[in-house]
């Protein structure tokens, strides 16, 4: 086992360069840092100076390591439109695309779930087959039209909830949340439907396809020749064999949600790290677009090593063969 976690650590550290290279090669390539930062009026001498604080004159291998020393702690330079500490920011930003993140996966899993066992058992019935087209709207209706469409339903025409902003938080320390306030809990609501509509259809067809296969197997049989009720069946035997491609999906999810919530963060001006990152692509703000890089990367990584991890404790196949590897390498 523990040559696994090193294994996947190293793994994840060699990704992790491999995305420092090319966040650095932004830096280098996109554009002169010093021509963006100073206005037209700057003197050479203003210029050669901010080049040497910047370390600019430095040579491509000592810029790279002083990039990576600085990304490890955190430090991505000074945004060039704001004029901040680009960390700050990030920090700033991040505690509500957590949120949001957080409210779509629950919405996925708690919705996702139970109709994706619904269609599996009922597959022949009109509610299953009715879903299963509502799944297929689902997929394809891209996240900016369904915003659009849940702003101009519940804010517009009911005006039963916000259409824009977080509403109102409250600070707990560094972090910021809408969770304890009302108007925060309101704010949730449209954006976390939006950016969640598409991982509750990937969740159903997962766990529909999952339980089809798992329902055909030999120890189902068994189980129902042994007598026990069918919800035992369905919901203790079948449904615990799908848990571990859903973990897959929902770790992978949760790095892709943060990732791409952006749309979602535009549409609803939701101020995360997706609108940020918006922002500093419309700018050209190059170290809060590599910082946004870096940072989802990272977030990427360590999920999958998390995923891998819970594989071995949901599988007691998988803590078995690790214990052998073990065994084996002594």
């Amino acid at each position: 086992m523990l040559s696994f976690l090193i294994k996947r650590i190293a793994h994840a550290a060699g990704v992790m360069l491999a995305v420092a290279f090319f966040a650095f090669m932004i830096f280098r390539f996109v554009g002169d840092p010093v021509e963006l930062m100073l206005n037209e009026q700057a003197s050479q001498a203003q210029r050669d100076e901010l080049r040497e604080k910047l370390g600019l004159n430095h040579g491509f291998v000592l810029q790279f390591a002083t990039f990576v020393a600085n990304a490890a702690r955190g430090e991505f330079g000074i945004s060039f439109r704001n004029q901040q500490e680009v960390s700050t920011l990030i920090a700033e930003r991040f505690p509500a695309t957590f949120e949001l993140v957080i409210v779509a996966t629950v919405l996925s899993l708690l919705i996702g779930v139970p109709l994706g066992v619904y269609t599996a058992i009922r597959r022949s019935s009109a509610a299953a087959q009715a879903l299963q087209f509502v799944s297929v709207l689902g997929v394809s209706l891209p996240s900016f039209a369904v915003g659009i469409l849940l702003i101009l339903l519940f804010s517009v025409t009911l005006g039963w909830l916000p259409a824009f902003g977080r509403g109102d938080v409250v600070q707990l320390g560094p972090w910021s949340t809408g969770f304890l306030t009302p108007s925060g809990r309101a704010a949730l609501v449209l954006p976390g439907i939006t950016l969640s509509l598409f991982q509750i259809t990937l969740v159903m067809r997962l766990v529909r396809a999952e339980m089809l296969e798992v329902l055909r197997a030999d120890f189902i049989r068994f189980a129902r020749a042994r007598g026990l009720r069918e919800r035992a069946v369905n919901f203790h035997h079948a449904l615990r064999n799908c848990l571990m491609p859903v973990i897959t999906v929902t770790g992978l999810q949760i790095g892709n949600l943060i990732a791409f919530a952006l749309v979602t963060e535009t549409v609803f001006q939701w101020p995360g790290m997706g609108l940020l990152f918006v922002q500093a692509v419309t700018f050209i703000d190059i170290p809060v677009m590599a910082a946004y890089l870096m940072v989802v990367s990272f977030i990427f990584v360590a999920l999958n090593t998390l995923v891998d991890l819970l594989y071995a404790v949901v599988d007691p196949r998988l803590r078995q063969d690790a214990l052998q590897g073990g065994a084996h390498a002594r």
